[in-house]
């Protein structure tokens, strides 16, 4: 007996939907199934930590983080970090609460043996129910530099502040260190701290004034850059005003467009007396040569050069683990939600790194890197290699480029003018340990009891250099005597290797 038509017709299209499920399905365990595993909002990708061991993190052949099975239950495991306050802010901390952040959130997949690189490697394994192993990552860090960076921040800093330090190489982007202080312990908010980790880690999370120890100063926090920025007023306008090493600068009193009042220099005598060649001025951090170039260019074109340096963007370093974002406002939204711009008083200021100029130490050290590296900037980035439990090789990092912030030119004369920094300006105390730079010393409102940001921002060695970097630590006193030894020590750490 044949079928009727119509029921032909309902059992033909319900084998088509059939068919497309099935094939929804695959699409989706296959080809996405890597990519909702590893999505930032995906919480199961943290689920049950205890549950299963992950790859190490080392760096300079020092194992800084493991997997550790628990002596009281053989099938548990917990996260053991070396020196946990020193490295918080590149391994970050995989967490009581089933959360991870910084390299730990970042090769999540690759340290949890997740990943398809690892699991179609050990198909077999997964068949048969075995747990896949996670890799293990290798950091660009030098960890006796990074310790160097997080004692010195601690020893410089002033109580109940923040201070934050990076190196990076300017030929390849890697960051040798990204030192913080405070920091924090991730052993005391890893999985095997249970209910005890929680409470820290809720803790951590609400801080303690404006310390945010789960927010690292290196790469997580801007501060106003003061007078290093100067090096990014010098650059954009060599450009935009055709200005050179030689060129003879205003270098005496400003008095302020809007306000009617003079812009301080921090002295009146050698070249900040009237006029000086722009290298003078930069040597002795002149501020109305630099307040003065900004107003002559507009607050518009110092943001526009200042994003060819990365100013205005978060800073990718590795997958899901950004930097914050470094600015130089055209306008701002006050505590009532009203866009205020930035007036001509404003613009002067922000030539001179203030108002509401702020930048991370990471920011600044790719500063420095374009000054050392011909203008051009490297990516920075703190995963150097990936490798499986058989040392198969997952990942190898691959030197990029970020932008070419100014011409070769430009960047030689500002190494020059960084160089008299040292030499004949302001920070002579800083003579025989290798580095060059520019100094900086923002003031945030003494008035309120909120300290100076102290900066130290350049290259090293003097010659020929091979990093840049940026200190800065907040409290009394200039960057030149609470930021510059600091670099000269960790410079020393670095340039052993």
């Amino acid at each position: 007996m044949n079928m009727d038509k119509p029921v032909r017709r309902v059992a033909i299209f319900a084998l088509l939907l059939f068919f497309g499920l099935m094939a929804q399905v695959n699409y989706v365990q296959g080809s996405q199934a890597e990519d909702l595993r590893t999505d930032s909002n995906n919480a199961r990708q943290y689920a049950d930590p205890l549950k299963s061991p992950r790859g190490q993190i080392s760096a300079g052949g020092e194992v800084l983080v493991v997997s550790e099975r628990f002596k009281e239950d053989a099938e548990k495991y917990s996260r053991v970090y070396k020196d946990g306050p020193v490295f918080a802010p590149i391994t970050g901390a995989f967490t009581t609460s089933g959360t991870a952040s910084q390299v730990e959130r970042a090769y999540n997949s690759l340290l949890a043996g997740k990943d398809r690189r690892i699991t179609q490697q050990r198909w077999f394994d997964t068949f048969i129910g075995k747990k896949a192993e996670g890799a293990n990552v290798e950091l660009t860090i030098d960890p006796d530099a990074q310790r160097t960076a997080y004692a010195q921040l601690k020893a410089k800093t002033q109580q109940g502040r923040r201070g934050g330090a990076v190196v990076m190489d300017i030929k390849t982007g890697a960051i040798k260190v990204a030192a913080s202080w405070p920091s924090y312990d991730p052993n005391e908010v890893a999985p095997q701290t249970g209910d005890k980790g929680a409470k820290r880690l809720e803790q951590l999370e609400k801080g303690d004034g404006v310390i945010r120890p789960l927010v690292d100063n290196a790469l997580s926090q801007t501060f106003p850059p003061g007078s290093s920025f100067k090096a990014v007023t010098s650059a954009v306008a060599m450009e935009r005003l055709n200005l050179s090493i030689s060129s003879s600068v205003l270098t005496g009193q400003l008095i302020l467009p809007e306000s009617g009042r003079p812009l301080p220099n921090s002295h009146d005598s050698g070249s900040c007396a009237g006029t000086a060649p722009l290298k003078g001025a930069f040597a002795e951090s002149c501020n109305t040569s630099f307040a003065k170039m900004a107003l002559d260019m507009g607050i518009q074109q110092l943001h526009d050069g200042s994003a060819k340096f990365g100013f205005g963007e978060r800073i990718k370093v590795e997958p899901d683990m950004f930097s914050a974002q470094s600015a130089v406002p055209v306008s701002v939204t006050d505590s009532k939600g009203k866009t205020v711009e930035t007036g001509k008083d404003g613009t002067a200021r922000s030539g001179i790194g203030q108002e509401n100029v702020r930048a991370t130490p990471l920011q600044m050290a790719m500063v420095g890197a374009a000054v050392a590296h011909d203008g051009k900037i490297m990516n920075p980035y703190v995963v150097q290699k990936v490798r499986a439990k058989d040392q198969s090789e997952l990942y190898n990092a691959s030197p990029k480029e970020f932008g070419e912030a100014m011409s070769g030119d430009h960047a030689d004369q500002l190494a020059e003018m960084m160089r008299a920094v040292i030499t004949e300006g302001t920070a002579k105390n800083l003579q025989g340990m290798r580095i060059a730079g520019k100094t900086g010393t923002a003031e945030q409102d003494p008035a309120s009891g909120i300290p100076n940001s102290r900066w130290f921002v350049g290259f090293s060695p003097i010659e020929n250099p091979r990093y840049a970097f940026a200190v800065v630590t907040e409290g009394s006193g200039d960057g030149a005597t609470n930021a510059g030894p600091i670099a000269g020590a960790i410079m020393a750490k670095v340039l052993k290797k």
